[in-house]
């Protein structure tokens, strides 16, 4: 009987024992988990929203605030996973260590799907694919994304188990992947569709090595889509289709910015210096015919790139569709390579290359975030002051800092207060279709369920004169407390006469309403 895949890669040496392999991807982990262990508050946009949605699950029921103003909506919407596990660890953690816990058990995912993919495309282990522990730290992750990232790593391990069981029964190899398939679902729909372009890359690749032996080869193709039909009749039968957003939209001119997202975090030249090191390196092997890359991540290549050019930037009322495609697509191409190191001097030189490597990636983000949480650190000190129960808005002093990386941490800062203070936030995360998160009928007029821009400055004077169309308006009346984001410390008051300074920090500042007579 033909062994797996063996028409499809010529045999190699690479490879080290198990152990040795589990041995490097704990130590591994282990460094990419060092910024968020030393930073319980990163600085991501979503993050922390994510948080405070999760809090609510776990303590509404006996939280009498937190249920007054909030209720839990469950449905199949496929962006859960976050709110599934972390309110688990919740029961016995703080919010912020279960959410470390799901943030670390995120990489963790992605690296041991990558060495897996590797091992299953090879038939040997080996510690190469550690590299993706240079790229798990990227654009797309400082967006908040949580469970697409969760996903990518599920979809690595879903990958491996059906080029493991690609010769065994069909029916034993579709229920398998029926079963990652709905796991997937839940993680994050462009999770997902990262599984079917693994499959489907595969698929293609071995039909075309065998097209010329008759209608088996295609009625066994087209068997590989059968697992996807139970997660088209839950999104079918979800809000998810209906849920309000913006409309499906294509925007060109940003695909160039998908690639460096996957690459770049915070300083650019870290990331050519990074590229630039891994090129070399590959020169270097390759000369010595160590280099060993599978036929697949050429097929991989190729389909990428096609759905990558054909995908819309917003589609289901997520932004960045398309952009986070690449940042996929990297681990899974670094998962179809392979270099010998049967060599002692190899190895050695390997794990002392990507020692390197990596403490230079990782002192970037421990430096950037050291300083960048500071925002959130000053925001969580602040947070006492609200009175328990009490509800906040929003406000945007200068828009122009929502769109810049350094400032993405403060987005949601606000959302501490429904964590620590049990208190109704004006951006809480509670799109119908999109969140499980949902606010009573009493206090839904005025919270922004559409994930839109909160109000700035100059309307804010306005909007308190009086009932109007926003759900800021009249705003002294429905609030208790305003939360004025990205501004400076020290800036005047905005409306004396209705608001009063409680506490304020790094471009954020927080005023009580006085309430109208």
């Amino acid at each position: 009987m033909q062994r797996p895949l063996e028409h499809l890669s010529r045999p190699t040496t690479a490879g080290l024992s198990g152990a040795a392999v589990a041995m490097l991807l704990a130590l591994v982990a282990f460094a990419v988990a060092i910024p968020i262990l030393n930073h319980p508050l990163p600085p991501i946009s979503d993050y922390i929203n994510h948080l405070a949605t999760d809090h609510v699950v776990d303590v509404i029921d006996h939280d009498p605030d937190l249920n007054r103003f909030y209720r839990i909506e469950w449905k199949p919407i496929p962006d859960l996973m976050m709110d599934l596990m972390v309110p688990l660890l919740h029961r016995f953690m703080s919010i912020y260590l279960a959410g470390q816990i799901f943030f670390v058990a995120t990489f963790v995912g992605i690296l041991s799907g990558t060495l897996l993919v590797n091992r299953a495309l090879f038939g040997r282990w080996s510690a190469l694919p550690l590299i993706a522990s240079l790229f798990v730290y990227n654009g797309v992750l400082l967006v908040g994304v949580m469970n697409y990232m969760f996903g990518i790593g599920l979809a690595l391990w879903g990958f491996a188990a059906w080029v493991g069981l690609r010769e065994r029964a069909l029916l034993l190899r579709l229920a398998a992947s029926t079963v990652i398939v709905l796991a997937i679902f839940f993680c994050h729909l462009y999770a997902l569709g990262l599984y079917g372009l693994e499959l489907l890359a595969f698929e293609l690749h071995r039909l075309w090595g065998r097209r010329r032996k008759g209608l088996a080869p295609f009625l066994d193709f087209a068997a590989t889509g059968v697992p996807f039909l139970p997660a088209l009749a839950l999104l079918l039968a979800g809000p998810t289709g209906d849920s309000a957003g913006v409309p499906a939209y294509w925007d060109f001119s940003g695909k160039l910015d998908g690639l460096t997202l996957a690459l770049s975090i915070y300083y650019p030249e870290v990331a050519y210096g990074l590229v630039a090191a891994l090129a070399l390196a590959a020169v270097f092997v390759r000369r010595r015919g160590l280099l060993n890359v599978h036929p697949l991540g050429g097929a991989l290549l190729a389909v990428g790139a096609i759905i990558y050019l054909a995908m819309p930037r917003a589609i289901f009322a997520a932004h960045l569709a398309d952009q986070r495609l690449p940042t996929a697509l990297l681990f899974m191409l670094i998962a179809c390579i392979s270099v010998d190191l049967t060599d002692s001097r190899f190895r050695a030189g390997f794990v002392a290359f990507l020692g390197v490597l990596l403490a230079l990636r990782l002192s970037e983000v421990e430096l950037v975030w050291n300083d960048l949480t500071r925002g959130q650190i000053e925001a969580l000190r602040a947070v006492p002051a609200i009175k328990r129960g009490a509800r906040v808005l929003v406000v945007y002093g200068d828009r122009a800092h929502t769109g810049l990386i350094s400032d993405l941490g403060l987005v949601h800062i606000a959302s501490l207060a429904t964590i620590e203070r049990s208190a109704l936030v004006s951006t809480a995360f509670t799109v119908e279709g999109k969140h499980i998160l949902q606010v009573r009928s009493a206090y839904r007029t005025f919270v922004d369920t559409r994930d839109g821009t909160p109000p700035s400055l100059p309307f804010l004077a306005q909007a308190a004169r009086g009932p109007g169309p926003y759900y800021f308006s009249d705003w002294p009346r429905h609030y208790d407390y305003v939360l004025i984001l990205f501004t400076n410390q020290g800036a005047p008051d905005p409306d004396p006469a209705r608001l009063a300074i409680v506490n304020e920090g790094r471009h954020f500042q927080l005023y009580r309403v006085n309430k109208p007579g």
